[in-house]
């Protein structure tokens, strides 16, 4: 279990905690509190990413990610989904979340490993098992 403070950012503190405890694969799940947020879709078509920031209050409702690895590097992939003052909500890929209270998260380490390798259909970084 992991606590995150003011002016974290979330997908930062994950990495570096994996890259000191070396951790290369799991998942890890949180909620909280943000200021700042960077989501994208992915456009499969286009095979283009188009992302959007918003800065303000922000409830995070989610967010879970995968920890693993490429080119032996830590490899994160993570969602989001969280809600405005007004009770909209926001969401997609999470590229940064930087918090404003806490942020209280659930990080599992598993067993092994697993890779990536770039997709010619979708041009997307897609989990190899054979490179393991």
């Amino acid at each position: 279990m992991i606590r995150l403070d003011p002016g974290e950012e979330v997908l930062t503190e994950v990495k570096r905690i994996c890259e000191a405890e070396g951790i290369l694969l799991g998942e890890f799940r949180a909620l909280g509190a943000a200021r700042y947020l960077e989501v994208g879709v992915y456009d499969v078509a286009a095979q283009e990413y188009f992302k959007e920031s918003y800065e303000g209050s922000y409830e995070i409702n989610t967010i879970f990610g995968t920890i693993t690895s490429m080119n032996g590097e830590v490899y994160l992939h993570a969602h989001l989904s969280a809600s405005t003052l007004e009770g909209k909500t926001i969401g997609g890929h999470l590229n940064q979340a930087i918090i404003s209270g806490t942020c209280e998260m659930v990080l599992e380490p598993m067993e092994g490993s697993v890779g990536h390798r770039k997709s010619p259909i979708t041009g997307l970084n897609e989990w190899d098992f054979e490179s393991c």
